[in-house]
């Protein structure tokens, strides 16, 4: 039975036309789907309407050629609507509102499909290293745009959506850059004073009440701050004077910050509820009802925001993604069985790179349509198998977890007093607490079953192995960081080893502080080679970071922090040199050489510390194959033992195991595959 106190949160909410069953608002996010796989986006979004969200809203839809983002959804004409209908009719299958947030990019965008010149409020160069121009728009591109708005709009009821989005937020969209003294230095009634450069959001949303009014909801969606100061709109400002200047104009408001890396900061950056100091005065300034983000996923939390009055909606993305149940487990009374989000931003990086999103916490993410998984559901079990399970890492608990919910009888044998395996120790580092979260669901989950025992400080061998009577044997055994250097820029060890103390994140994590000063060789590009260098400098060394690579951390990018590490490192003086790699080392220090040029240069230094690559810890699973004991029917690796990778692709692998009790490779693809192309003929 859920406490009185969260009653609040399933209170229906009317949004013009349309009503809300309660409070919970799947605001807009992108998902590496869209248009290209859209049955799996379709699954996606229903799941989510099956687990208790009011609202689900789509990902960006983009309105015409000359916004054009090749991987996101579209609605340029009638060819669109099946396919989004198909979305919509799994959200309503479970009684919740579909929202379609429709976009025009401006010169966010250089439309390499459509090769349309991009529009713009001014002329300005697309940002980024692409080399086009967009052109400043006239009366007539004003129109137009306005008329493509409203057709998409009429299109989007069609498709069955019951909130129409006009979109101002993230600094992605036309009205965000007509509203912007950056981007707009028009001197029509379109530029100049803060009432002309809301002119256009006034009439899109207008136009959409014009066209859909009657019967779907128009929501704004807009940042009131984009963290920028004085030279950006602030909440304390601009933000706040466009909120009362439209107070009630549209049905609902959509309010965060921008750009995309503010609105979506990882917990390393950002607490739970952190754009509330930023969003909280809107409520004062409308009747209409409000949605906001920030990453929530304390009931508690929540009841609290909707009780003082600042939000109306509990919105969305992220904690969506990692469970999509959470509204119905909060209604059930079973917060403690919430998949909490632990804000890495993994999803994220599936839609930078052009691919269906996964998710640390959920590895059923993506997977609902192409394999059948459920977020909740799992067969039962359909052999008499016993499982052992050697290692409690994030693939080794998700394992047994899985397992032990399909009903088998599952031993889980860990070396160590400590469980959680690389999520405990990577948990410790600065900014990481929230990681936990992976290993304390999970072991909250195996305390329920009693069909699953964990055993601690046990080492196995091949021997123990055997006297456990297990049919089948997993090892989530794990890896470790290499010693020698190797990695993406070294294919073998880095000359001169031996001369100089040389550590490795193992250590580093383990509570070893080497001499300084130090060179810290990060050729792995994720985030630990910049959270050591944080480590060693709080510890009061001096430290050098050198990367093969342009940026430090580069692939952080795609989480949406590579910006605010590399900002941090430099303000805690830790000297970087990027572009450069590691030569080889000596008793007085690192030789280092110019990615590009290979032009050498010598770094005093007292230790290295090698960020490359991992070594799996396969020991085990080569002794029991040398073995060939008859009495194991089925013997496989998981997890970073078997190849390593992320957290994300560690509980994924541990969950796949659950579910097939293989790991090997299919002949073919062991999902089902959908072909946009040959469907549309």
């Amino acid at each position: 039975m859920r406490p009185a106190a969260h009653d609040i949160l399933f209170e229906p909410v009317r949004i013009g036309p349309v009503t809300a069953r309660n409070r919970f608002y799947q605001v807009p996010h992108c998902n590496g789907m869209g248009r290209h796989w859209p049955t799996p986006m379709a699954a996606m979004r229903g799941m989510k309407a099956e687990g208790g969200w009011a609202v689900i809203c789509t990902e960006q839809c983009d309105i015409h050629p000359t916004s054009n983002v090749t991987k996101e959804i579209r609605l340029w004409d009638e060819q669109d609507i099946p396919y989004l209908a198909r979305m919509t009719d799994m959200i309503h299958a479970h009684g919740s509102l579909a929202g379609v947030e429709l976009v025009h990019s401006g010169h966010r965008v250089a439309n390499l499909e459509s090769r349309e010149i991009p529009l713009a409020p001014s002329a300005r160069p697309v940002p980024g290293f692409l080399p086009f121009t967009a052109r400043a728009m006239d009366k007539q591109d004003i129109r137009d745009y306005r008329r493509w708005h409203r057709n998409a709009a009429l299109h989007a009821r069609t498709a069955g959506f019951d909130l129409v989005y006009v979109y101002a937020g993230h600094d992605l969209s036309l009205p965000m850059h007509f509203l912007s003294r950056r981007h707009n230095q028009r001197t029509d009634e379109y530029g100049g004073s803060l009432e002309n450069r809301v002119r256009l959001l006034r009439e899109l949303i207008e136009d959409t009440r014009d066209a859909v009014g009657g019967t779907c909801a128009v929501p704004v969606r807009i940042a009131v701050d984009e963290l920028l100061g004085p030279s950006g709109i602030c909440a304390e400002g601009e933000g706040r004077d466009v909120i009362a200047m439209l107070a009630d104009l549209p049905d609902l408001w959509d309010v965060n910050v921008s750009a995309w890396e503010n609105d979506s900061q990882t917990a390393r950056f950002a607490a739970e509820g952190y754009q509330e100091q930023h969003v909280g005065f809107v409520k004062s300034l409308t009747t209409k009802p409000v949605v906001g983000v920030g990453r929530y996923t304390s009931p508690d939390h929540m009841a609290a925001l909707v009780r003082s009055g600042k939000l109306d909606f509990i919105g969305a993305a992220r904690p969506s993604i990692a469970d999509p149940f959470l509204p119905n487990k909060i209604a059930e009374g079973r917060a403690e069985d919430i998949r909490e989000c632990i804000g890495c931003n993994i999803c994220v990086s599936g839609d930078k790179v052009g691919a269906p999103m996964r998710c640390t916490q959920n590895p059923t993410m993506s997977e609902e349509w192409r394999r059948g998984w459920h977020p909740e559901k799992i067969a039962a079990r359909d052999t008499d198998d016993t499982v052992l399970i050697v290692g409690a890492g994030p693939a080794g608990l998700e394992a047994a977890r899985a397992l032990g919910q399909r009903g088998y009888q599952v031993m889980l044998a860990e070396a160590s007093r400590d469980l959680g395996g690389r999520v405990s120790r990577e948990s410790r580092l600065p900014g990481l607490a929230t990681w936990a979260r992976v290993r304390d669901w999970r072991l909250g989950q195996i305390a329920k079953m009693p069909n699953v025992s964990i055993y601690r400080e046990s080492r196995m061998d091949a021997d123990a192995i055997h006297t456990t009577g297990a049919s089948l044997v997993a090892l989530a055994t794990g890896a470790t960081w290499r010693a020698d250097g190797a990695g993406r820029w070294h294919d073998t060890a880095i000359p001169g080893l031996g001369t100089l103390p040389a550590y490795t994140p193992d250590d580093i994590m383990a509570g070893t502080i080497p001499e300084g000063p130090v060179v810290l060789f990060d050729d792995d590009h994720y985030y630990m080679g910049g959270l050591l260098a944080e480590v060693l400098r709080k510890a009061g060394r001096a430290v050098t970071l050198i990367t093969p690579d342009s940026l430090v951390s580069a692939f952080t990018q795609y989480t949406l922090e590579q910006a605010r590490i590399q900002k941090r490192l430099l303000e805690m003086d830790v000297t970087i040199l990027t572009s450069t790699t590691l030569a080889r080392l000596d008793a007085n220090g690192t030789t280092v050489a110019c990615a590009f040029t290979g032009r050498e240069r010598h770094l005093s230094a007292a230790s290295v510390v090698l960020v490359t690559g991992q070594t799996t810890d396969d020991t085990l699973y080569n002794a029991l194959v040398a073995a060939d004991a008859p009495s194991i029917r089925r013997l496989v690796r998981i997890g970073d033992c078997n190849a390593p990778g992320t957290i994300a692709a560690a509980v994924y692998a541990g969950h796949r195991f659950a579910r097939r009790l293989d790991t090997a490779h299919a002949d073919v693809a062991d999902f089902k595959r959908e072909n946009v192309e040959l469907a549309a003929l």
